[in-house]
């Protein structure tokens, strides 16, 4: 019996290395970012069969194997048709800025989908401005609603935004509602789903969360676009989830979220639409590829120069097309660039990109919020500031609320604006959309904007960030070990 023991103890603690070895031995191999690597092997090295629960888990961006080939398959059909849509602005890509041109030839390359030219952009950037321009466009609503959002909060004027897409169902326009399931709970809790399909809405959850299936799939890629279309004429996306920010987290002791949205007309909606459309299909959804139209010209007398560019990102999508992007606008920067964000998590291609501008004389704006409702978050962000102090960055500390608005502004006439956050599960893992615009007008209204956040900030004074206490010091270096998996 004793034999028996000394057996089994001799292979537990062989399968617990093998286990363990592996594991480490598939993370070394992971072509990915050198941080990433580290930060799971030291995980492991801490916490050796916790960690690798943990790996296991989350540890690659892993849709499952079967949904990830639904997922391509079904894409390659809206390939065509965004082949269409080159065709028709194909003569005007001379005219692109120089900013405008490489982001097009990346995004068109890598996911087939073209910039278009001649589109209207509106920026809008107060919540009540934001609910009346949605209600009122649902309202006037003739065939198709489609609206994707991460998250969406019962309460307030999120209530009046439901009332209305269920008047609009019941006067015969088709509505489609795609939630994630982990980001929209509170709402799948609520009798809003029921009564929205006794209405005829058709209401569906991305990613739902199942637990028996957690080793097949990662439980936490998330669906965090924020989309909007009307008709394939009208088009909104940008940081705003469909929550009243007077409703929407209270308790958190952050004050309420600050966002923008773009409203779009033009070309670029029904762009907009074929990714709802793709998203919509991937979870099981009917095949709405037929409803978007074949030829979009660009609008009216719209200056043709002026290009948008629909950068969709995700799992079942060419990897860190939207970083690729945010890196081409930064190396192309000549005078500056500003940066706001909610979560500030760098890669280490974007931490260089940064510090490399700052040092070559551009000035480099960052502008994140005072208080984040992510603790983990905000010490890692901490983290990096000595380093971009150090290379002349300004880092502004917004005091009016959660900053929540994502956007990039290059030069004051090119910029980026759309869901994505500046930490690697934005630029690596969920399922994003961000605009590329080449517009002077709308960037000149986003750079009135950015001025605003500043003139309620507070900057980072470098002298005094380095007389910090070294408690912080050490607690923001313990969050930067494991900065590349936030």
């Amino acid at each position: 019996m004793d034999k028996i023991y000394l057996i089994a103890g001799w292979l537990s603690v062989a399968l617990y290395w093998v286990i363990v070895a592996g594991v480490s031995l598939r993370i070394a191999l992971k072509r990915r970012a050198v941080g990433v690597s580290a930060a799971w092997l030291l995980i492991i090295f801490i916490l050796p069969l916790f960690g690798v629960a943990l790996y296991l888990l989350f540890g690659e961006a892993n849709l499952g194997r079967s949904r990830r080939s639904r997922a391509l398959q079904i894409f390659s059909g809206y390939r065509d048709w965004f082949q269409l849509i080159e065709r028709d602005h194909r003569q005007y890509q001379g005219n692109m800025g120089p900013n405008a041109h490489p982001i097009h030839a990346l995004c068109f390359n890598q996911l087939g989908i073209p910039s278009t030219l001649g589109n209207d952009l509106t920026l809008i950037s107060t919540p009540d401005d934001i609910f009346d321009a949605i209600i009122k466009d649902i309202g006037e609503a003739q065939r198709h609603l489609q609206l994707e959002f991460y998250i969406w909060h019962p309460g307030g004027r999120a209530d009046e935004v439901a009332e209305a897409l269920i008047a609009a169902s019941e006067r015969g326009v088709e509505v489609y509602l795609l939630l994630d399931a982990s980001g929209s709970r509170d709402f799948f809790r609520t009798d809003w789903p029921k009564r929205m399909r006794q209405s005829g809405i058709q209401v569906s959850k991305a990613l739902a969360v199942n637990m028996f299936r957690m080793f097949l799939r990662r439980m936490d890629l998330r669906q965090h676009r924020k989309i909007i279309t009307i008709d394939h004429q009208i088009g909104y996306t940008g940081s705003m989830n469909l929550v009243d920010p007077r409703c929407f987290k209270q308790g958190a002791g952050v004050g309420e979220w600050i966002d923008v949205m773009v409203r779009v007309t033009g070309p670029a909606v029904p762009t907009l639409a074929a990714l709802q459309a793709w998203d919509w299909q991937v979870e099981g959804g009917d095949c709405l590829l037929d409803r978007l139209p074949t030829a979009t010209p660009p609008l009216g007398s719209a200056n043709h120069n002026h290009t948008v560019q629909v950068i969709p990102s995700g799992p079942a999508l060419p990897e860190t097309v939207i970083q690729k992007t945010l890196l081409l606008g930064i190396f192309h920067a000549r005078r500056s660039v500003t940066l706001c964000t909610p979560y500030f998590v760098p890669s280490e291609h974007l931490m260089e990109a940064l510090v490399t501008a700052a040092q070559s004389g551009i000035r480099v704006d960052l502008i994140l919020p005072d208080k984040n409702d992510s603790t983990m978050v905000e010490w890692a962000s901490r983290s990096y500031f000595e380093e971009l102090l150090r290379a002349g960055v300004r880092i502004y500390r917004f005091q009016g609320g959660l900053l929540h608005t994502k956007a990039v502004l290059i030069d004051d006439d090119h910029c980026l604006i759309g869901t994505v956050n500046l930490d690697m599960r934005s630029l690596q893992l969920n399922s994003e959309v961000t605009l590329a615009v080449d517009d002077p007008d709308f960037c000149s209204e986003l750079t009135e904007l950015m001025a605003s956040y500043r003139n309620h900030s507070y900057q980072l004074d470098h002298h005094l960030w380095q007389q910090r206490p070294l408690n912080k010091k050490l607690t923001e270096q313990f969050f930067y070990m494991f900065a590349p998996l936030l």
